[in-house]
């Protein structure tokens, strides 16, 4: 037995095709999770930046009705400026119509759960597939794993003689179906972990804006009400 026959690259295109279709299965759930660790880490670390711009902005004392109408309506934003422009446009609208304040913080403050939802949404986008990933390709490598040992023992059973040689390959590709299944999850349930923990404190900072922005609104009213009585 030659060094070039127990090669790795040898051994995936000398595997059985029921391994070789593991280890295709492996390589592209592994290739599409870094994909989507590339572009959530990204999208993260620009909703971070995002937040920390226009949190800046909002407690700069700037008037909201401007800082709302810096805002074009026809350009979908983001973030907590999302959550504040969803807010104020219900609270412009409800003025109007009604002068129970009550009303007007409940339409605002739903106003403003669905935009965090949708947030939410948005954040979290693929992580689902990630945990999918990380949980899923130990078994399938393992699934590969048992293949290949299956077939070193049928190659026993056919040889009069049992020698190294004759199981090597066998149970070798079996180890690369299991180190494949390793290579894919590790790094995917790292960076979910990693990933889901940066989501969630950001979704966190999100709702504590919106609660300071519904406390806010919500003294501007008092304050309206106690000057118009």
């Amino acid at each position: 037995m030659n060094d070039n026959a127990m090669s790795i690259p040898h051994l995936i295109m000398s595997a059985s095709t029921v391994v070789q279709l593991v280890m295709l299965l492996l390589t592209v759930g592994s290739i599409l999770s870094w994909v989507v660790i590339f572009q959530r880490s990204i999208a993260l670390r620009r909703a971070q930046k995002e937040y920390a711009q226009f949190e800046e902005t909002f407690w700069s004392g700037v008037d909201l009705n401007e800082l709302y109408r810096d805002i074009p309506a026809d350009d979908p934003r983001h973030g907590a400026e999302h959550i504040f422009q969803a807010g104020f446009r219900e609270f412009n609208r409800l003025m109007p119509k009604t002068r129970n304040t009550t009303t007007v913080l409940e339409g605002v403050q739903r106003s403003m759960r669905v935009a965090w939802s949708r947030e939410e949404d948005r954040l979290t986008q693929h992580l689902v597939f990630l945990a999918t990933v990380a949980s899923a390709s130990p078994y399938i490598g393992l699934f590969g794993t048992v293949w290949g040992i299956m077939g070193s023992f049928q190659s026993l059973s056919m040889t009069q003689q049992a020698t190294l040689a004759t199981v090597a390959p066998w149970i070798a590709e079996a180890l690369i179906a299991t180190a494949m299944g390793l290579f894919a999850a590790i790094p995917a349930v790292i960076f979910y972990n990693r990933l889901s923990n940066n989501a969630s404190r950001l979704l966190g900072k999100y709702e504590d804006f919106a609660e300071e922005f519904h406390a806010i609104l919500h003294r501007n009213l008092q304050g309206r009400d106690s000057a118009s009585s």
